[in-house]
């Protein structure tokens, strides 16, 4: 599948948190999460080299509208409400469209 819709994230955890914010973050990997839908072609979690609690999640999706879908599912917004409490500030997020690259892990 190809990705045609994606979007960076970067988030800031509150002080100390940073290891709990990667966890809960690769939880939508699990089985019935965002992650390990058919449709997200690209989830990868990152870490800040300079700060442990910065995070960043890239995330590539077969189309938008699949994407908005699967995320207004009970799975993804539990992981989203889990989140909000882990944050020192707000989210910055980046939409874009995919043009070419790779993934291989």
């Amino acid at each position: 599948m190809i990705a045609n819709y994606g979007f960076n994230a970067t988030l800031t955890a509150r002080p100390g948190l940073g290891d709990r914010l990667v966890d809960l973050l690769l939880t939508g990997l699990d089985e019935g999460t965002p992650g390990a839908s058919e449709y997200c072609v690209v989830y990868l979690v990152c870490r800040s080299a300079s700060d442990p609690d910065v995070v960043h999640i890239t995330e590539g999706w077969t189309s938008e509208e699949d994407h908005h879908r699967i995320f207004a599912g009970e799975a993804a917004q539990s992981i989203v409400s889990r989140i909000e409490g882990m944050l020192a500030k707000e989210s910055a997020y980046t939409d874009y469209v995919p043009v070419r690259g790779k993934a291989a892990f």
